[in-house]
């Protein structure tokens, strides 16, 4: 089976499957329900940016056009989906964190990174939505060049 296949039987699986998971979480017990519906979500959304990374590379070169195109569209359903489902309540909340929190925080990072901030802008807190922006960006690049740094020292 090409990579190509197998992605998109595991996201058919995902999306055919979802509604029985979250039928079946609503019975488990809440203390052990949030960490099996967030592990439920990541493991899709980790093999989806993984194969998704692999193709963008096959097909456009060293650039990362995997990661840039996965950051795009995590940030893009992030804000659709949380939008859309908090402001006409129409979903569970384990659905909400298998998708926003699993899926969404296994396939990037990016997604929530850029709710935080809007979230941040939302609340009126400019000066902190600033330095969060800017600074994990900033500091995220110091912090890799400083542990690359203690590696090689090591």
């Amino acid at each position: 089976m090409s990579r190509y296949a197998m992605l998109a039987v595991l996201w058919d699986l995902f999306l055919t499957s979802i509604s029985k998971i979250v039928e079946r979480l609503a019975s488990v017990d809440p203390v052990i329900r949030t960490p099996i519906a967030v592990s439920l979500g990541a493991i899709p959304g980790a093999l989806s940016r993984y194969y998704l990374t692999v193709l963008a590379s096959q097909w456009f070169g060293t650039f990362p056009y995997g990661t840039f195109f996965i950051n795009l569209t995590g940030a893009f359903i992030m804000g659709f989906f949380t939008t859309f489902t908090l402001e006409r309540t129409i979903t569970s909340p384990d659905l909400r964190l298998l998708i926003a929190v699993g899926f969404l925080g296994s396939y990037t990072t990016f997604s929530t990174y850029t709710l935080d901030t809007m979230t941040l802008l939302r609340s009126g807190n400019y000066g902190l939505s600033l330095f969060y922006w800017a600074g994990s960006a900033i500091i995220g690049l110091v912090s890799v060049e400083f542990g690359s740094v203690l590696a090689r020292k090591l």
